[in-house]
Parts: C-alpha cells; structure tokens; sequence
C-alpha cells in the first residue's frame, strides 16, 4: 500500500466513523452502516479521494459471517429446514422479479443507449436486473458482452436504496427485539474467540481456494454455524468488532460512487431507483403472503425476501433483532440459485439473439 493510499483509507475511515458517531447521537437505525454508507458516498460523489482497502472489507465479511453463524443453534436449525418450502418459493420469486425488472429496463432503455447494439443492450438490462450480487452479476455481464458500468451502476444504487430504506421503515414501524431465540452463546471469551477466528478464517481461505462466492462471509458462516449447531460454545463475537466489521463493509460500498455516476446516465439510474422502490413494495407483499403460510413474522420475512444483499440485510436482522438466522439463510440460499441459474437462463433465453 502506498502513502498515498493509505492516507485516501484513513480519512475515508475517520469520515466514516464521525458519520457513524452523528447517527448515534440521531438514534438513526444501524448507525455504523448507514451514517458511513451515506456519508462516504455523498464524499465520493462530490469528488473528494475516499478509497476502501479490500482486506478491511474482507475482514468485516468475515466479522458479520462468524457473528451470524452463532445464532443457528440446534432449535433455531430446526425451524429453518421446516420452511424449506417458502425458501424455495422467494428463489423463484427472486428470479422472476429479477427477469420483470430487466424487461422493463430493457422496454424503457433499449433503443435510447447510442453505440450499444442490441444483444449487448438485451445483455446489460438482463444482468441489471437480476437480484444477485452486485460484483457477480457485473462478472456475468462482462462475459455476455454487456455494458458493465451501466450493471455495476444499477447494481450500486439499487443496494444502497434498500440499505437505507428498510432499516428506516422498521424503526418507524417501532419493530424491533422479536428474536425469540438468542445466540447460543452472548459473553465473549477470549480464548474462544482467539479459536472462533482461527476456525473461521480457515474456513475463509478453502472457500476462497474453491473458487467460492463471498468466501470472506460464507466460510466464516458456515464454521460458525457447524460450532453452533453441535451445541460447541467459544465465544461471542465483541459489539465492538461487529459495529467495526459494519462501518467497513459500509465504506466499500460508498466508494463505487463517483461524480461520474451521476452522468453515466441519468434516466437509466433514475429508472433503476424507481424499479428498486417497486421491487421493495412488491416483496413486501409477497413478505406478508410468506409470513402468513409459515407463521413466521412479515418483518422477518421482509428482510429475508428483500432485494438487498446478504451482508447488508442480515446485519439489519441482527442489529434490529428480526430474526437473524432465518433470513441469514433465505439471502444465502437465493444468492446460491441465483449465481447458479441466472447465467445458464440468460444463455437459454437470449443466447440465439445474442
């Protein structure tokens, strides 16, 4: 890392946690994501060098993933495979909300692109639309020969809308501490947690050798999840480092804002944040539907529907206390289907077209 770098990273992190230490003082919702999210892309937006260095958001996935992974302990294990069923019915909600809202891009956006033909445009509004993770569905767009910064663009915005709407909406709605189930385990042991990291972060780097999705959140989970579901009891993860862990998976979001995102194409970001409020309302009521078929709360289910992405959805489960692991597992098990299915549909799809 150069000098320079490294002064870009700590003034973004010393705007971050002052944005993080006003929302506190405003008793805003999830202050430590929110505030720095907010601020560190207004930064970004208005020119200054903010910058994320990937380690520290590697090691916040990897924070949010061991913290989360404790609460699926053998009960709470149980009642997640009883509703196998509604986690597949929002995989199929998700991939046919996805593929509406690329319809529409396309219908609004399709012939108004210059220099973009028309697979590469039918490409671009397809993987724009998809609800999957922003950096694997830019991957998948690149391959299709898509326009990736209009993808990555619609990408950022549409999980920045639902970062700072839902947490918002649940805070008004006064909904919050319906976890009746707890974490196994709520005191921190430093001689566990020095094992949890070990363990976790093992599990971290043969998921990354894998060639795994998100290995920094889900190989962390997934340990987590085996010490807690055979009832092994390390430690708890520090309030603290959890509130650390959500202040730098918030800097590296804001930072994929710009002063040239703003002029990359302003009726395609505006059509994408009015896509994203319709997609937010329309899951919402397919929360309620879900909700009332397993007897599981709608706000539970909101979370675990919404098109938001895993970390960033959980951590708004956890912080609000709206029942973490199920909605852990409906985000991990749709991002799963969608990194597998997404492709392989666009190619049975389009791929004549194309």
């Amino acid at each position: 890392m150069s000098s320079r770098f490294f002064v870009r990273v700590l003034g973004t992190l010393l705007l971050a946690l002052a944005a993080a230490g006003l929302c506190l003082l405003l008793h805003a919702p999830l202050p430590w994501m929110i505030g720095p999210l907010l601020a560190v892309s207004i930064a970004s937006i208005l020119g200054q060098p903010t910058a994320s260095y990937t380690p520290l958001r590697n090691g916040g996935q990897w924070v949010i993933g061991a913290a989360l992974g404790l609460y699926f302990t053998p009960s709470v294990s149980a009642l997640v495979v009883s509703v196998w069923w509604a986690i597949g019915l929002a995989i199929v909600w998700a991939l046919a909300l996805g593929w509406l809202f690329g319809q529409w891009l396309h219908r609004r956006h399709g012939a108004e692109m210059r220099g973009v033909t028309g697979p590469a445009m039918r490409a671009t509004t397809y993987f724009a639309g998809a609800i999957g993770g922003a950096s694997e569905m830019t991957l998948l767009a690149e391959r299709a020969g898509a326009r990736t910064d209009l993808v990555a663009a619609a990408h950022s915005l549409r999980l920045m809308v639902v970062t700072v709407t839902i947490p918002f909406a649940m805070q008004f709605s006064g909904l919050h501490g319906l976890d009746a189930l707890p974490p196994l385990i709520r005191d921190v042991r430093w001689g566990g947690l020095g094992w949890l990291a070990v363990a976790t972060g093992v599990g971290a780097l043969l998921m990354r050798a894998s060639g795994r999705t998100n290995p920094w959140f889900i190989g962390p989970l997934l340990v987590a999840m085996g010490f807690t579901m055979t009832g092994t009891t390390l430690s708890a993860v520090p309030t603290w480092l959890s509130n650390a862990a959500q202040l730098v998976i918030a800097v590296s979001l804001g930072v994929r804002f710009s002063r040239e995102f703003l002029y990359t194409a302003p009726r395609w970001l505006a059509s994408v944040a009015l896509g994203t409020v319709a997609m937010l309302v329309l899951c919402g009521a397919f929360a309620v539907l879900l909700a009332w078929g397993t007897g599981l709360h709608w706000a539970t289910m909101v979370l675990g529907t919404s098109p938001g992405g895993i970390a960033e959805m959980a951590i708004t489960a956890k912080v609000l206390q709206l029942g973490v692991p199920v909605v852990t597992a409906f985000q991990v098990c749709r991002l799963v289907a969608v990194l597998l299915i997404v492709g392989p549909l666009y190619s049975r799809l389009y791929a004549k077209s194309a």
